[in-house]
This record gives structure tokens, C-alpha cells and sequence, in this order.
């Protein structure tokens, strides 16, 4: 084995630990809830990570430092791994379930959890669920065993953060390339010279800003189990619910607008949470992703409300305001929780076309990069609105003129300015090339007729920038076996900001070894 698989394996070995960590504390679920069937498929799932896990980390204990791509293909390969470890409890409790061995005293199978009897079932809803994408493949989550509710709340709260982060705060030791792995995830913001001490800060407040969203929950009237949940896939903007018809069951405006301020803390940059915490208010203005989360939040929430009022989806203008500044906030947060849903009120599917693609516009922008969120993030919109118009600009001054940009209290040069305008559009470009491959499969396979093409582009843009809402076309019947192979590639990429996983695939297709 060469040198850099050995880097790789022993990364890899790393994360298969601390995920076999998060299935062996989600024991005390089944033993608080008396579901004591499904204990023997959770020690099975963990058992396998961590055997796993611990041969690859201790045989090549000491493989090299990983560079830059051996970072980015532990990324990729390593997120895509943990989602097919992630599966298996899914898989093991409803054959578990299926089986009713009597031993387990099982209960009667329901048609929620027969649906991850099929492996691709349960991939998909592993790999939405660490993604933080929150589209699902149950119809009734209600039903679920509380393991399997906990289990889906829980991979996104980790998975918002981000797997790596979660291995580097437990197993990485400083000087261990945690940088390179941290960066590879997606991040690059600081908050502490050290990256262990960063990624045990950004817990450390994720912690504390769980703690508080339980308790808002809670008081404005949410039982205790779903302000728990809820609270955990609220503030890592993932979306699962444990509820049939997400946020709309409970049908009450008070946890609607308790839930905006929890996705928006979310979908704020850690160190300027951190900042905040200090004391540092002006950061809440200063910083531009922050400011313009709120500018862009406002100015969507607005204009939605004003499509779905004008053209009657709504009898009042308050209940206007009230879905379209939830339903805004949950697409531009990436957050996915939904309220507008036939049973309370008018599905999203069934929105005017043009306050589908505003919610989709919310979708790809996303939120600011540092934080939990998906899509395209708002500072490469905002490098890309300022390196055109630093273009377009360019005639009017001299030749001899020197010129800088200034982003975010940065004065870039022109070299800064053509380093960060490329890698703004490149992600972009990319991200607009799968969107369009993602929407030709799915018209491909899906019945004709039966969506309109605003509901394709709706639901590619959900599933890839890891938004979670659905115009009704997810689901284990509704979705071909291809659709779903798709939205998991969508998910994939779209967590990890497409690079990652294009760099790994080219080097899995080269012949020989990783690297030539």
C-alpha cells in the first residue's frame, strides 16, 4: 500500500471511531423509552464501525501528515463512508422489526419502517441525514421507534458541525494536519490559532445554543421530545422532524416564529457567534455575511409575502407574512422545516410559480459560510456581485490607476481579487452544471405530466444545496431508484462544496495508484 493510502486509511479509521462513539451514547435512547429490540441492531452498528475504525487507525498509525488532496479525499471518501455506516441502524431495526423475532418482543411492522427494509432506503435517509438535507424517505415519522427519531436528529446535529470537526475536537491531537482535514470540509474561518481549540469552541457554543433553543421550544408550547428534536435539526439547519407534517402539525404561530430566530442562529458564521459571546456586538453589522444575512432575510421574506398575497394563496396578510417568512427563512437557513403543507393550509408545491423559484433563489444562495448552512453561501454571491461590478468599473478608470477591492474589511489586490473571484465562480459554475444535470435525470424518469417543472427545479435545488423542503416529488414510492442514486450524489456534493468529491472520483478513475 502506498504512502498516501496509508494517510488516508488511518484518517478514515479515525472517523469510523468517533461515529461507533455517537451510536453507542444513542443507547441510552432505547433504555429511557423501554425500546430494548432495537439495542442488539445498535451495538451491531456500532461494533462494525469501531472494528473497523480501530484496525485501520492503529495499522497505519504512523502513515504522513495528509496534504491538501489527501485531505479532500478524506473528505469525500469519508463522508460518503460514514452515511453508508449511518445506515445501517435504519436497516437492522426494521429487519429487526420484519423478522418479530419473539425473543425481542418486537412491535407489529408499520409501512414507515418497512420502508428501510431496502438498503437504498436507508442510505438515502443516512446520507440526508448527515448532510443536513432533511428530505426523507418515511411518509409518517411519528411512527418511527424513538431510537430511530433520535438517531435521524442526531446525525444531523453532528452532521451539521461536520464529521471531521466532531473528530478533530475527540481524536486529533495539534500538529496531527487538523488544519488541512478541517479545511477540507468546507471551512477556513478561525477562531483560535489552534484547530483543535477552534473546533472545541464551535462546539462548545453549538452546545450552548442547543441548550436554549430546547428550552424557547418548550415554552411556547412544544412537548419536551420534539423541542429536543426540533431544537437539534433546527440549529444545525438539517429538518428532520419527528412529526408527520414537519413544523405544520403543531399548526401554531408561536413555534413558527420561535423556530426563525433558531434557524438564523444556524445560519450565522461561528466566529462571529463567538465574537458576539465575547461581548463584541458590532459584529452583528460589521461583519458582511452577517449583515447581509439579515438584509437578504428580510428583503426575500418581503417579496414572498407579497407574491403569495397578491395572487391570493392566502386570505390575510398576516398568514401571508407568517408562511412566507417561515417558509423563506427555512430555504435561505438550508434549514428544510416546512409549514406549508396541504393539510394545514396551501402545499408549496402548489405556490405561483414565481414564489416557488423565490424560495428557490433562497435555496441556492444559502447562508454565510462558517456556519451550518448549504448552497453557494453568501459571501461567494456577494464576491461574485462585486468582482463583476469591479469589471464592469475598470473602463472608466486609467490604465496607470491602481485599484483594490474591499470585501468584508479585506483591501484585495488584483491578483486577491482574480484568486477570489475564481474560486466564487468555479463553485458557482458547478453548482449550476449538476442543478441542470440533476433536473434532466429527474424529468427523465418522473411520470409525465404529473410535476411541473418548477416543482424539479425546486426539489434538485433542495436536495443540493441541503435544504430538506419538497414540492411532493421525495418520498419511497414517489422517487425511481435513479432519482434517489441522484439526490444522494446531490447531497454529497452539495455538503462539501462539489471539489472534493470531483477530485476524488478523478483519482479513483485513474489507473494505478492514488496519485501518479
Amino acid at each position: 500500500m502506498n504512502e498516501a493510502m496509508e494517510t488516508i486509511s488511518r484518517d478514515l479509521g479515525r472517523m469510523f471511531q468517533a461515529l461507533a462513539g455517537l451510536l453507542f451514547v444513542s443507547l441510552l435512547v432505547p433504555l429511557v423509552w423501554g425500546e430494548y429490540y432495537v439495542i442488539p441492531a445498535l451495538v451491531v452498528s456500532g461494533l462494525l464501525p469501531l472494528g473497523i475504525g480501530y484496525a485501520l487507525a492503529s495499522t497505519f498509525e504512523e502513515a504522513t501528515q495528509p496534504g491538501k488532496l489527501h485531505g479532500m479525499i478524506i473528505a469525500a471518501t469519508g463522508w460518503f463512508c460514514v452515511a453508508l455506516f449511518g445506515s445501517v441502524p435504519f436497516l437492522l431495526i426494521a429487519w429487526t422489526v420484519e423478522l418479530g423475532l419473539p425473543v425481542l418482543e418486537t412491535p407489529a411492522q408499520t409501512e414507515t419502517l418497512a420502508a428501510f427494509t431496502n438498503p437504498l432506503n436507508a442510505v438515502f435517509e443516512s446520507m440526508s441525514g448527515f448532510t443536513g438535507t432533511g428530505l426523507t424517505m418515511t411518509d409518517n415519522e411519528e411512527v418511527l421507534p424513538r431510537t430511530l427519531q433520535w438517531w435521524r436528529s442526531f446525525i444531523e446535529w453532528v452532521g451539521g458541525v461536520g464529521v471531521i470537526v466532531l473528530t478533530t475536537a475527540i481524536l486529533a491531537r495539534p500538529g496531527s494536519g487538523s488544519l488541512t482535514l478541517y479545511e477540507s470540509e468546507a471551512r477556513s474561518e478561525r477562531i483560535h490559532p489552534s484547530i483543535v481549540s477552534t473546533v472545541q469552541t464551535i462546539w462548545w457554543i453549538f452546545l450552548l445554543f442547543t441548550f436554549v433553543s430546547i428550552l424557547l421550544l418548550w415554552v411556547v408550547g412544544m412537548p419536551l421530545w420534539g423541542a429536543i428534536n426540533h431544537a437539534m435539526t433546527g440549529l444545525s439547519t438539517g429538518g428532520f422532524s419527528i412529526t408527520d407534517n414537519s413544523i405544520a402539525t403543531y399548526d401554531s404561530a408561536a413555534i413558527d416564529f420561535a423556530l426563525l430566530p433558531i434557524m438564523l442562529l444556524g445560519s450565522i458564521a461561528f466566529p462571529v457567534h463567538y465574537l458576539i459571546l465575547q461581548g463584541d456586538l458590532r459584529n452583528l453589522y460589521t461583519d458582511l455575511q452577517t449583515r447581509w444575512v439579515f438584509i437578504y432575510m428580510s428583503a426575500g421574506t418581503l417579496a414572498l409575502t407579497a407574491l403569495v398575497y397578491v395572487t391570493e394563496t392566502y386570505d390575510t396578510l398576516f398568514t401571508a407574512f407568517r408562511y412566507s417568512s417561515f417558509q423563506f427563512v427555512s430555504a435561505a437557513t438550508c434549514a428544510g422545516f416546512q409549514t406549508a403543507v396541504d393539510s394545514t393550509n396551501v402545499a408549496l408545491g402548489r405556490w405561483p410559480a414565481q414564489a416557488q423559484l423565490t424560495v428557490v433563489f433562497g435555496m441556492i444562495v444559502g447562508g454565510a459560510a462558517g456556519s451550518t448552512v448549504g448552497g453557494i453561501k453568501l459571501i461567494r454571491a456577494l464576491t461574485l456581485l462585486k468582482g463583476i461590478r469591479f469589471r464592469i468599473t475598470d473602463v472608466f478608470y486609467p490604465k496607470t490607476a491602481v485599484r483594490r477591492l474591499k470585501i468584508n474589511g479585506r483591501r484585495l489586490d488584483e491578483r486577491e481579487v482574480r484568486q477570489e473571484f475564481e474560486e466564487a465562480a468555479i463553485i458557482g459554475f458547478l453548482w449550476f452544471v449538476f442543478l441542470g444535470i440533476g433536473m434532466f435525470v429527474l424529468l427523465l424518469i418522473l411520470p409525465q405530466g404529473e410535476y411541473t417543472l418548477e416543482n424539479v427545479i425546486f426539489e434538485v435545488a433542495s436536495a443540493q444545496g441541503n435544504v430538506g423542503l419538497s414540492a411532493g416529488i421525495t418520498g419511497p414510492e414517489s422517487l425511481p431508484t435513479l432519482g434517489k442514486l441522484m439526490f444522494l450524489f446531490n447531497m454529497w456534493i452539495g455538503r462539501l462544496e462539489i471539489i472534493p468529491v470531483l477530485v476524488t472520483l478523478r483519482a479513483l478513475f485513474r489507473r494505478g495508484g492514488i496519485y501518479q
